[in-house]
């Protein structure tokens, strides 16, 4: 379907340096809240992103002439380029808030006393010039770090997909036609002699840990090495065993003479709504080809023939995601990670104690509650018995957002259920993570009409620490779905009602993913993620997350950057495992 890769990319990512922590608002109070040929993709899932400002801290001693020397250069860069800036014309697109304040943060920190008038008005304009527009729609990448150069495409060139610099659509539709599994291609595409297709049977143990061998070694990691993506089997076989699941959709590569697993590719079926169009779709994930064989080409032939296998089962759109643009993102969302263990955390370098404060008053900041705050009101784990409540709420909230997938009944008991492990379960279930557990779900029940008003989850993906003597597993815990009847008052999104009823739950998400022993939670500007990601105290990240849609065009849809009906965040109403 075109290059699939991880949905949730960035355990690996870092919280950029700029995330300063506003502590003055709240001095006395103890605060709770919560490569391959240019012609084919990337084997190996997205392109890594790091954050070069969440680094340690640490630099080399110099001495105090050359030191100055440093400072007084970058103080000197610093302020010809804002002075340069100031001649700026105003663009036509505005850039959010949100980025001109890292932005400006950033200079001030590296520009010191020389950049002390800079405003966000002038750093705006700079944006502009800069044409950082195009980032946030997907087009370049700042500093070419988690971008790939699209000019040389040649593979995408080929496909059903939009083209880069293509007008929006008059129209939402197919870019080719479904044809009957008859007209389909039924040979599997060649391999070079070496090698030989192979479905994995995900139910047969020895294949689930051939599959957790290859992506634990091969899979995402960050541009320096230090973090990789664990899955575990239980993980694997929650997100590839969807109801409606096709073994044929799991579609490896393995050595012919030693029948080692070396590559893969996967896809489910999954029905979404994109604005009006319901389609069936299959959602494309875990492009992965062993570090070796690189230049095998590989990548490309996975890609078509888990597109062949999609289609002899009637299904020829697809979604997907990657931290690399390829033609073309139908939105683009960004990365936000909110600490929980800081003292970690700081030891791995995946975030720094800003310089204005102390590695104490940091902690001291993120300090959460001992216990979520809604147990009083009802919040509880889910059970099976809430399904049919939780497929309404789920089903009237979703209609919130542009693109959404469609549960019924099974999806839901699946997506938030089947993935709970096994151990006891009860109202203290939330103290203690059970024994191969990969998602938590917890629902809002009124004691006195029993009717379910809201539910949160988060799920388990850990990252391997490959540069640490002190530590071996970064635990990251993602933000999942949520919903809650506030958003169906009159006057709850005006009045901030919405906004504190989803603190109240993201809250208490954190509280249990604290309980459960996790570093970090990550979250994406999607949904209605935005309003409260910097009140909870989550930290951008320089991760951007592209997502795809193949053989469907439509107009883009607003994630890090709103459209012209839509706020940011809320064209993105999915999350890809």
């Amino acid at each position: 379907m075109s290059e699939p890769s991880t949905s949730q990319q960035k355990a690996k990512e870092k919280v950029a340096d700029s995330e300063q922590i506003e502590e003055n608002a709240h001095p006395d109070e103890e605060d709770h809240s919560g490569s391959d040929d240019d012609s084919e993709p990337d084997a190996d899932g997205d392109a890594p992103e790091t954050a070069a400002g969440s680094s340690s801290t640490a630099v080399p001693i110099d001495t105090p002439g050359t030191a100055s020397k440093k400072k007084k250069k970058k103080r000197s860069k610093a302020a010809k380029a804002l002075n340069a800036l100031k001649s700026v014309g105003k663009g036509k697109d505005a850039i959010p808030d949100e980025v001109v304040k890292i932005v400006l943060d950033k200079v001030k920190a590296e520009g010191g006393e020389a950049v002390a008038g800079a405003d966000a008005e002038t750093v705006r304009l700079a944006l502009e010039q800069m044409k950082l527009r195009d980032v946030l729609q997907g087009k370049t990448g700042i500093g070419g770090k988690n971008k790939k150069d699209t000019g040389g495409h040649k593979f995408w060139s080929t496909q059903p997909v939009p083209q880069l610099g293509e007008a929006p659509p008059e129209a939402d539709g197919p870019i080719e036609p479904s044809k009957p599994a008859s007209e389909v291609r039924q040979d599997p595409y060649p391999l070079p002699k070496e090698f030989t297709w192979s479905f994995l049977d995900i139910n047969d143990t020895a294949e689930l840990r051939e599959l957790y061998e290859l992506l634990s070694a091969n899979y995402v990691e960050d541009d320096d090495e230090s973090f990789r993506f664990q899955y575990s089997a239980e993980f694997l076989s929650w997100a590839l065993k969807p109801p409606g699941y096709h073994k044929e959709w799991h579609v490896g590569v393995r050595v012919s003479s030693s029948r080692k697993l070396v590559a893969f590719i996967s896809a489910v079926p999954v029905q979404i709504r994109v604005r009006d169009h319901v389609l069936n779709v299959s959602e494309v994930n875990y492009l992965c080809v062993h570090k070796k064989l690189r230049s095998k080409r590989l990548a490309p032939v996975l890609i078509k023939e888990v597109t062949r296998q999609c289609n002899l089962k009637g299904v020829f759109q697809a979604l997907y995601t990657a931290g690399v643009v390829i033609p073309t993102p139908v939105s683009s969302a960004q990365y936000y990670h909110r600490c929980i263990n800081i003292p970690k955390l700081v030891d791995v370098r995946f975030t720094s104690v800003p310089s204005t404060m102390t590695l104490a008053r940091m902690i001291r900041l993120h300090k959460l509650s001992e216990k979520p705050r809604l147990l009083d009101q009802g919040l509880r784990e889910m059970e099976e018995r809430d399904v049919p409540q939780v497929v309404d709420l789920f089903e009237r909230y979703m209609k919130r957002f542009s693109m959404v997938p469609i549960y019924n009944e099974a999806d839901v008991a699946h997506q938030f259920l089947s993935g709970r492990g096994e151990g006891p379960r009860g109202s203290d279930s939330w103290k203690t993570p059970r024994d191969g557990q990969v998602v938590w779900t917890y629902v809002v029940e009124n004691p006195k009409t029993n009717k379910i008003t809201d539910y949160v989850s988060f799920y388990s993906l850990p990252s391997t620490i490959m540069r640490s003597t002190k530590h071996n597993l970064l635990n990251a815990a993602y933000l999942y779905y949520y919903a809650t009847e506030v958003a169906f008052e009159d006057g709850a999104e005006a009045s901030g009602r919405l906004k504190k009823r989803l603190e109240e739950l993201i809250t208490d998400a954190l509280v249990i993913a604290d309980r459960a022993k996790f570093d970090v939670m990550n979250a994406l500007t999607l949904m209605d993620n935005v309003p409260f990601l910097q009140d909870l105290k989550f930290g951008q990240g320089d991760g951007i997350l592209n997502f795809y849609l193949y053989n469907w065009r439509t107009a883009p849809l607003a994630g890090l950057r709103a459209t012209s009906d839509t706020p940011i965040g809320r064209g993105i109403g999915v999350v890809m495992l």
